[in-house]
C-alpha cells in the first residue's frame, strides 16, 4: 500500500478529526482548523495522497462499505433475496419486515455517513480549485474524481431517502439548515457530476488498479442514472460506449470476477482502506457463512430466490454457498471470509461490465429493438451456460422485460441494492410484497432519521413515517 507523504496525511488526519462522529454532521460548528489547507494541494504527491483518503474512506464508510449497516447489505434485507438469521436483531428485523422505524440506528448510519463522503468531496473541490500549484491536467482529473464520488453518492441517497439536502459545499453553518431539495434538482446534479467528470477522467487506471476512476466508469454511471430515469436513447449511447471500447471482458470462470483488478471490474474498493488491518472484503466478512462458525453469520439467501436459478446455471453452482450446520444458503460471489495476505486477493466491486449489456438490453426493449435486446441478454445468459432466447421464445416486450428482471437479479444479488432498486424503479415492489400484512407503498422510500430531523428543524418526513 502506498505511504502518504507528511503532508498527504494531513488531509487524511483533517477528514478523521471531522467524521469522528458522523451523526453530527449537518449540525456540528465550523471546524476550528479548516479541512483543506493549501499545502495539501501544493504537490502532485500530496493531491494524490488526498484523493486516496476519499477512496479508502470508500471502505470504511457505512453507506459504500459492503459490510453490516451498507446499502449493499441493507437493501438486501429490505428486497427478497437476503433474510437476516436473528430475530432479536430489531433493526435488522424492520426491514425484513418493512416496519423500519425513524429511530432505527442502521437508516441513521446510511443518510450520515453518505453525507460524510459528501463534505470530503465537497472540501477537496474547493481546495483544488484554490490551487494553482498542479498542471491542469492532474487537477481536471482530480476534480473528475471527486464529482464522481459525489454524484454517485447522490444517486444512491436519492433513490433511499427521495428528496434529500442537496449541499455543494463544505460551509458548516449553511449545511446545518439545509433543508430536502426536490428530487428533480437531485437527478440534475447527479446528471452534472457524471458528465463533468466524464470530460475530466482519464481513460487508464492510476497505477493500472482498478479502484482508481476513469471515463468509462463515468459512462457506466450515466447509463444507470440514464436508465432509472427511462432515457432508454442515453443508456443505449452510455452502455455502447463501454461495451465497444474493448477494455472489459465478461471472464468464463465466475470464480475469477470478483478478484481484485479483475478484467470484468470497471471500479473496485480496495479493502487496504482499512489500514491493513485486513485483507478481506467487507462482502465476504459479512456473507460467507463458515462451516465451523457458522453461530456468528448474520443473514442467509432466501430459499425462494434460489429456486428462480435453472440448475445448470453456472452462478448457482459458483456463486451461492450453502452450510450443512444450519441448512441454509448464502452468497458466495466472494471467496474471502478472513485473510491478512498482502496483496488482497480480491477487491469490492462497484461496478462490472455485465451490468452494461443487461442495460443496455432494457433500453433496446423499450426502444422496440427486441432482436438487439435478446442478443446483448444471451451475452449473459451464455456465460452462465443458458440457453439462448430468440423471438421465437419471447414474443412481446412484457415477457422480454420479465427476461431481463430475472437475469438482473440472478446476476446483482448482493450487489449494492440493484434487487430493491429494481423493484422500486419498475413499479414492481407492490407486486412481490404487497400481501405482506406489513407493507405499505411508503415502505419504497426509508424514513428520514429522526436524530438528523431533531438536529435540522427544517428537514420534513417521508409520508408513513
Amino acid at each position: 500500500m502506498k505511504k502518504y507523504t507528511h503532508k498527504g496525511f494531513i488531509f487524511i488526519v483533517m477528514l478523521a478529526f471531522l467524521i469522528l462522529s458522523c451523526e453530527d454532521f449537518l449540525e456540528i460548528e465550523t471546524p476550528r482548523n479548516r479541512m483543506v489547507s493549501e499545502e495539501v494541494f501544493s504537490s502532485e504527491e500530496t493531491a494524490l495522497s488526498a484523493i486516496q483518503g476519499i477512496y479508502n474512506e470508500l471502505f470504511v464508510s457505512a453507506f459504500s462499505s459492503g459490510g453490516r449497516n451498507s446499502v449493499t447489505f441493507l437493501t438486501g434485507l429490505s428486497s427478497d433475496n437476503l433474510e437476516g438469521l436473528s430475530s432479536s436483531n430489531i433493526p435488522r428485523v424492520q426491514l425484513d419486515e418493512h416496519e423500519i422505524t425513524a429511530d432505527n440506528e442502521l437508516i441513521l448510519y446510511l443518510w450520515t455517513s453518505a453525507y460524510n463522503t459528501i463534505y470530503m468531496c465537497n472540501a477537496f473541490l474547493d481546495g483544488i480549485a484554490n490551487s494553482d500549484e498542479l498542471n491542469m491536467e492532474l487537477r481536471g482529473q482530480l476534480q473528475g474524481e471527486a464529482l464522481f464520488i459525489r454524484g454517485f453518492t447522490y444517486f444512491y441517497l436519492v433513490n433511499l431517502y427521495g428528496d434529500v439536502p442537496l449541499i455543494t459545499s463544505p460551509n458548516y453553518s449553511e449545511n446545518a439548515v439545509s433543508d430536502r431539495t426536490n428530487s428533480e434538482e437531485v437527478w440534475k446534479l447527479i446528471f452534472e457530476d457524471l458528465e463533468t467528470s466524464l470530460n475530466l477522467l482519464p481513460e487508464s487506471y492510476r497505477n493500472n488498479e482498478r479502484t482508481n476512476l476513469t471515463k468509462y466508469a463515468a459512462l457506466t454511471m450515466l447509463a444507470r442514472a440514464s436508465l432509472y430515469r427511462e432515457d432508454w436513447k442515453g443508456v443505449e449511447n452510455y452502455s455502447t460506449q463501454v461495451i465497444e471500447s474493448n477494455r472489459y471482458d465478461l471472464l468464463e470462470d465466475h470464480n475469477d470476477v470478483f478478484l481484485a483488478n479483475s478484467n470484468e471490474a470497471i471500479w473496485q474498493i480496495s479493502p487496504l482502506g482499512n489500514g491493513q488491518q485486513s485483507s478481506q472484503t467487507n462482502e465476504g466478512g459479512l456473507l460467507i457463512i463458515d462451516p465451523v462458525l457458522y453461530f456468528v453469520a448474520v443473514a442467509r439467501l432466501n430459499e425462494d430466490f434460489y429456486e428462480t436459478f435453472e440448475k445448470n446455471d453456472l452462478r448457482r453452482q459458483k456463486w451461492i454457498g450453502y452450510n450443512e450446520a444450519i441448512n441454509v444458503y448464502f452468497p458466495y460471489k466472494y471467496k474471502v471470509w478472513t485473510s491478512n495476505d498482502l496483496p488482497p486477493l480480491e477487491y469490492s466491486m462497484v461496478l462490472r461490465y455485465a451490468e452494461l449489456y443487461l442495460m443496455r438490453a432494457e433500453a433496446q426493449t423499450h426502444l422496440g429493438n427486441y432482436t438487439e435486446a435478446l442478443q446483448d441478454l444471451n451475452v449473459i445468459r451464455e456465460r452462465s451456460e443458458l440457453p439462448s432466447l430468440s423471438t421465437e421464445d419471447v414474443v412481446n416486450q412484457t415477457e422480454i422485460l420479465n427476461f431481463i428482471m430475472e437475469e438482473r437479479r440472478n446476476e446483482f444479488f448482493a450487489e449494492w441494492g440493484h434487487r430493491w432498486f429494481d423493484m422500486r424503479r419498475t413499479n414492481r415492489l407492490e407486486e412481490v410484497f404487497g400481501e405482506r400484512q406489513t407493507w405499505q407503498a411508503t415502505d419504497a422510500l426509508y424514513p428520514i432519521p429522526n436524530e438528523e430531523r431533531r438536529k435540522n428543524l427544517n428537514l420534513t418526513q417521508n409520508p408513513g413515517y
